[in-house]
Formats: C-alpha cells, structure tokens, sequence
C-alpha cells in the first residue's frame, strides 16, 4: 500500500491506495487553516498519517503540492496561498517525521498523472490535463508517464502564457483573465467603470453580493450568468476565449489526442463552459488538427491528485526494490 497527501490552499488530503487506480482504501480530508502557516498543516499531517501508515502497512509516500517544487531535490519551491513553504525540504521532513521513503511533485503535475493513468486520459497516448479554478495549471502525460522537461521548472503552465504582442507586463497573463480570481477582478473592474447601458447588470451583481462587490466570487459569477446577467455572459465568454486560445497553442505545439479539464470552473458544465471552450480552441488552433483531439472532463473528481501522488509513490518503490 502506499500513502497519497495532496497540500493545497485549502484543503489537505490524505489517501490510501495499491497504486494502480481504482477506489481508494482509505481517505482523510480537512481544511487548512491559513493562519497557522505550513507549520499548522505539518502538524495535520502528523496527526493524521501514522495512523493510516500503521493500519494498511504503507510502503512509501507521494505528495502533491500546491506551488512550485524542486523534486529531484525534495523541497518546496514556494506557496502562493500558505506562508513558510518557501525551499522547505518537505521529502526530508516526511522521511524523518513519518519514517518512510517520500517522493515530491507539483499538484497539478500529479493530477495530470492521476487521470491519464486511471481516469479520462486512461489508454491515450499523449494526454494534456489542465485545470482551471483559482488558479490555471496543467501536466503533459505520455504513455502514462509524467514529462517534466529538463528538471528545471514547471511544464505546462499555460495560466502563465501572455495573451497577446501587447501583454508585456508578466501580471497580464490568462490566469488573470481566465481563472476564477481572474474572472472576479475582471467583473468587478467592468462594474466599477459604470459602463452605461449596463446598470441593470450592475443592480443585479450588487444585489447578489449583499451590496458588497468585495464579496463577489466565481459561484456568484456563474448564478448571474445563469439568471441571464449580460455583463457577467461578457466576461465569462471572454475568459472562455482567452483560455481557449491557450490550449489551442498547446495542441499545435503537442497535439495531443486528449485534453482533460479539471478545476471547479469547469465544473459550470457542458452547455456554459466546456461546449464554447471547444469552439474557441477550434478557432485558435492550427487548421490540420482541427477535429484531431477530444476535449473532455476529469474523471477523477476531488481525488485526483491523491491517485497521482499514489501512483508516484508506488512508481518510487519499484524503482527501490
């Protein structure tokens, strides 16, 4: 058996499983207190994990986590949500507190493994996942197997891509268009224009955030959207395009046969988000692979990352016998 931790921004979980898929033997899951630093969710971990290590004779770890790492080198490269992560050496600290070999890689890395070896991307080739929330990330698997590039930084990140010869400052980049904090700050920036002809628009967001635009987020963004808001269909549309116009520069560089879409934005559904989405990567991408790949949801829901950590572990353990 091996143990799966996935160290996010908001949740920690941790997952037992024999590394080949399927359902999981064991799962623990709590939220993280952002006060309390990555010290609060070591402490977490220590609370939850011996037993799990104990009970199913757990072999070796993985663990996903939610920033940048160095993995050859087992530490932490930083959080952008949790203080204290900055060049921690997390493979060190789990080897010395939880006593077990562990292994280190960038969430959204994992969860790329996680669906191209037991969900949507299962028996494909070359899979591209990408996953689109908070945040824009994304993982390139070929047959089953991680591509990490030369060793030296993260593969994929198209959240990070300029859309444009103009978008010369690094913070105009998708993820501030696209991703959930992207599409509140873009909305919020439109209804504090005073755009006219858009008041009703305007009335109508206020009132969904009990007249505090601070308090606009990507749900409330969707239920407008739902309720026919016109200002909240533009900058979710728009935010459509630029994503993707992002993945359309990934399938002509990669062309992959299967591009898999996680995140809670995705989670809008078929007709709002991923039935356009196909229609704007159509429009970007270079003609001859047009109709060439599939577009389609993650498979493996909230649990993702912890199969890919799962799968890492029990990978690392093969490499050990």
């Amino acid at each position: 058996m091996f143990l799966g931790i996935e160290i996010g921004g908001t949740k920690l979980q941790l997952g037992v499983g024999t590394g080949n898929g399927g359902v999981l033997e064991a799962r623990e899951r709590t939220d993280v207190d952002k006060t309390k630093g990555a010290e609060g969710i070591r402490r977490q971990i220590v609370q939850i994990a011996p037993a799990l290590i104990q009970n199913y004779g757990v072999q070796t770890i993985g663990i996903g986590f939610g920033g940048p790492v160095n993995a050859t080198g087992g530490h932490t490269i930083r959080s952008f949500q949790i203080e204290g992560w900055n060049n921690f050496p997390l493979s060190e600290w789990s080897g010395k507190t939880l006593g077990l070999p562990t292994s280190i890689e960038n969430d959204s890395n994992l969860a790329g493994l996680g669906e191209a070896r037991f969900g949507a991307g299962k028996g494909k080739k070359v899979v591209v996942y990408s996953n689109i929330g908070s945040g824009i990330g994304g993982a390139l698997a070929i047959n089953g197997e991680l591509y990490l590039g030369g060793g030296r930084g993260a593969v994929l990140e198209i959240g990070h891509l300029r859309p444009g010869l103009d978008a010369e400052s690094a913070e105009q980049t998708v993820e501030s268009m696209a991703s959930g904090w992207g599409i509140e700050e873009q909305l919020k920036a439109r209804l504090r224009s005073n755009t006219a002809g858009e008041e009703d628009s305007r009335d109508h967001l206020i009132n969904l955030c009990d007249g505090d635009l601070n308090r606009l987020t990507g749900k409330i963004v969707v239920e407008a959207v739902v309720d026919g808001n016109r200002v909240a269909e533009f900058i979710l549309n728009q935010a459509i395009r630029t994503y993707g116009w992002a993945l359309a520069q990934t399938v002509t560089l990669l062309a992959p046969d299967v591009i898999v879409i996680g995140g809670g934005i995705a989670q809008i559904g078929e007709a709002r988000f991923l039935a356009p989405l196909r229609l704007e990567v159509e429009r970007y991408v270079i003609p001859p692979l047009r109709g060439c790949y599939e577009i389609i949801p993650a498979a493996l829901g909230e649990e993702v990352v912890v199969h890919g950590a799962i799968a890492m572990a029990a990978d690392a353990a093969k490499l050990n016998v």
